[in-house]
Formats: structure tokens, sequence, C-alpha cells
């Protein structure tokens, strides 16, 4: 059997129309825009309106993806959400099937935050044994849809959205994709059996998201024979600004080196990495060749990261129902 790289060959992000501000929440929960802002550097976030789905978002993030590679197709097709449809089926069988890929397999994956970089690990693995030539990885949330608006905790920090790539065969694009979990804490991030909303405990997650993704970070950089100076982007789980922050310190990274779009859409959970990768390789933040630092932490709890040498890709950043 022959093993393969792999690359990214396209990607591309869908976001909800609606806008909800800061103020907006501040009109029926005891908080500020300045309270947001100062503790998670959030402005803004998109919601679905009710009746959209998550597998709209990700039906549409997924065309834009396969635009962006200049394909219609793929040989897999992988879902990373936490808010599925329903919990039973996969809703990626159902997403690939709208894209018109119907008999390719098809299926979801469960890692809240971490959800894109364990998708992304699938996919990688599907290409290196030769099972696939292309995968479609998407990344889908709705979290909107299992917050407690009476949560103040939580109901300012999650958005929605999905972002998308094409991962296809080549040489030294992605790196090792280092992932871990730790169940002793599934507590801490849930959705409680027989309950609807999620929960999270601020505090606990907070040290253990600086502590764990640092680690990651320096041990997917350490597999792919890199340093931090060699990075030339970290893109953080948009969790909130306070831990990036802190993420970036412990790596030594300036602050300038570390993308962010959490001012406009929050945080979006499996979708947040391919969401800003997305904004900012339309907006000109990467380029081809960069090297860019991905890592995140997500209920499980699991963890992880990868590299990234930027591709020659125009990604297909948009709002779902709009081009």
């Amino acid at each position: 059997m022959t093993y393969r790289g792999a690359v990214i060959l396209g990607v591309g992000a869908s976001l909800p129309g609606r806008v909800v501000t800061n103020d907006d929440l501040a009109a029926r929960l005891d908080t500020s825009d300045e309270w947001i802002r100062s503790r998670t550097g959030i402005g803004s976030r998109r919601w679905v309106e009710p009746g959209t789905s998550t597998s709209d978002l990700a039906v549409d993030a997924g065309a834009r993806a396969l635009r962006s590679a200049g394909t219609s197709t793929a040989d897999a097709v992988i879902v990373a959400t936490t808010t599925p449809d329903r919990s039973c089926p996969a809703i990626a069988p159902d997403v690939a099937a709208r894209l018109g890929m119907i008999g390719v397999p098809a299926h979801d994956v469960a890692a809240v935050c971490t959800g894109f970089l364990y998708g992304l690990a699938n996919a990688v693995g599907l290409i290196a044994s030769g099972a696939a030539r292309t995968v479609l990885l998407i990344a889908a949330e709705t979290f909107s849809t299992i917050l407690d608006p009476d949560d103040r905790g939580t109901a300012v920090i999650f958005g929605d959205g999905a972002g998308a790539v094409v991962v296809g065969e080549g040489e030294g694009a992605i790196g090792p994709c280092v992932l871990g979990s730790d169940g002793t804490g599934a507590d801490l991030i849930q959705v409680p059996a027989g309950e609807r909303y999620f929960r999270m405990s601020g505090k606990e997650v907070f040290r253990a998201a600086v502590d764990r993704m640092s680690d990651v970070a320096l041990d997917a950089l350490a597999r792919a024979g890199l340093g931090p100076d060699d990075v030339d982007h970290l893109a953080p789980h948009q969790a909130n600004r306070r831990i990036c922050d802190a993420v970036a310190r412990r790596l030594g990274l300036a602050e300038s080196k570390v993308l962010a779009d959490l001012d406009a859409v929050g945080n979006t959970a499996a979708a947040s990495i391919p969401v800003l990768l997305a904004d900012a390789a339309a907006t000109g933040r990467i380029e081809a060749g960069d090297r860019v630092l991905a890592v995140a932490f997500g209920g499980g709890l699991t963890w992880g990261a990868t590299t990234l040498v930027w591709p020659d890709v125009t990604a297909d950043f948009g709002v779902l129902g709009e081009g």
C-alpha cells in the first residue's frame, strides 16, 4: 500500500444572515457590551433563523469549498458537529446527497470544538491509506439552538456557522495531526442527558483550554520538525480572546500572528477554525506559502493541533442564501 500526503484544495464558509449584537443580548440579560467584550472579545455573533438547520449551513459551506477547489464532488464526506439536525441518523449522508454525492461514504464526527481537527485527521487518514483521493470535510454548528437564553455565561459566547475544506493528495502541506482526550473532564462541557441546554464550567474550562492547547501546539510543531519561530499565523479555536492570547503568550508568538474573527462571529464551536481560515484567506490575512498552526480544545475533553502550509486557493466566504 502506498501512503500519500494531503493538502487543502479548496476552502469555503457560510454564516447565517441574522446578526445578534451585544446590545441585543444586554436588552434581556444582566450584561453589557463592555462586559462581554472585556471577557470574551466578542462584539456580535450570527444566529440562524427558526427553520434553518445545521445541515443547511453545512451544504452551503460544502458547496463553497467544492467551488473553491474547482470540483463538484469528492470521494468521501465528513461533517463535524455538536448540533446535528437529529440525534439519529448522522447528517453527513444527507449533506452529501444534497450536494449530489449519493453513494459516497459519509459520516459525522463529534468532538465539540475540536471537531474540525478530528475530522481533518480522519480525512488525512483516508487519503494516506488510499481509501479516498479527495475528502470534503465540513464543520457546522447551530449552537444558538441549544443555548439557555437566560444563561449569561454561554448565551453571549456562541454563534452559528459552517466552514469546509476539500482535502486531496499532495506532499507536505498538512503536517501531523496531534489529538488527545480526557474523559474525566466530560462534565465540564456538556448537554446533560435528557436536557436541552448546553452547560459549561467556565473557569475550569479556561485553565484546561490554555494548558492543553499550548501543549498540543508545541507537540504538533515538534512532530513537523518546526518551532514557534517558524509559524506565520496561529489559528486558534475561537473560544474567547483571553484564551487565544494566553496560548500565544505560552508559545512565544506575537499578538500580530494571532488570527481572530471573534469580534464578528463569536465562538462557532467545531466550525471556528475553518470559518476563521476562510475569512483570513478571503481578506488576504493569510497568503499562499504561509505556515499556519491550528489548535483547538473542546468538550470530551478533547484537543488537537496541526500545521498547514497555506495553499494557493481562492476562499469562498459568504452568507447563507447569498452567492
